[in-house]
């Protein structure tokens, strides 16, 4: 379903950042400078139909950047990567929304945007609010939501989408109990139906419970890539190994 061959992103990063009218106009005689900055190098992947991969690893690795390129938020600077069927992503809350708009609005909106006819959204517009449990806020702005309750409207219209791929990033992080438990069981219903689900959490016991196989990203490139089981095993140990040399150093010192 997913197939990502020798992939690579480099952002540029401005040494000097202009923030005043006088700094842009001085820069108008000097030449910028820039660093250049790898989020991911190299990375080759592949995805198979109704496969559940999770991808781990410390902030900045490049987890939600490989999830960007996936849903062409992003394009690669060298590399390809080819996606067989219609993806529903679900990556930053915010992109899509609109902040002064009610959260029914917000709704139609939203799916227009993950590709959603108008007719398809009404037909499943109360088991978003009832998924949601936003059924009172209705018409309240949705600036005036919580950060929870903003994470929960975007994640039931994202899993609404009848698409055969779905990408996650971080959503159990933000909900509360109840709403994770939904994400379990939704979760499970897609594994039974044969989505396939790319999966970026840190949160692990969620990882372990329901991929099939793990990516581990270490500094912008794939460290390892194996069952659940094998992965995390290896990850937990090295998490383990550096607290207790650091501890050690420490205590030499």
């Amino acid at each position: 379903m997913i197939h990502i061959e020798d992939v690579s992103k480099v952002f540029l990063l401005p040494h000097e950042r202009k923030t005043t009218l006088r700094q842009r106009f001085v820069s108008l005689w000097q030449r910028n400078t820039y660093e250049k900055f790898h989020a991911l190098k190299n990375v080759s992947l592949n995805v198979n139909q109704g496969e559940f991969i999770g991808i781990i690893g410390k902030n900045g690795s490049g987890k939600s950047t490989l999830l960007k390129l996936i849903a062409k938020v992003l394009e690669p600077t060298s590399g390809k990567i080819t996606v067989n069927g219609n993806v529903a992503p679900f990556l930053e809350l915010g992109v899509g929304f609109q902040w002064d708009s009610t959260v029914k609005d917000n709704i139609f909106l939203y799916g227009a945007l993950l590709g959603m006819s108008r007719k398809e959204i009404a037909d499943k517009f109360d088991w978003i609010i009832e998924f949601s449990g936003l059924e009172r806020f209705v018409d309240a702005k949705l600036k005036n939501l919580s950060s929870g309750m903003q994470v929960r409207l975007g994640f039931s219209i994202t899993v609404s989408v009848e698409t055969p791929i779905l990408l996650v990033d971080e959503v159990l992080a933000v909900g509360d109990i109840d709403f994770q438990q939904k994400c379990y069981d939704v979760f499970d219903n897609f594994k039974k139906n044969g989505r396939t689900i790319v999966f970026v959490s840190h949160e692990l016991n969620a990882v372990e419970k329901f991929c099939d196989k793990v990516v581990l990203l270490e500094n912008s490139v794939i460290k390892k890539v194996s069952s659940s089981t094998e992965v995390l095993a290896y990850y937990r140990g090295a998490g383990k190994k550096l607290v207790v040399s650091d501890t050690t150093d420490y205590l030499n010192k």
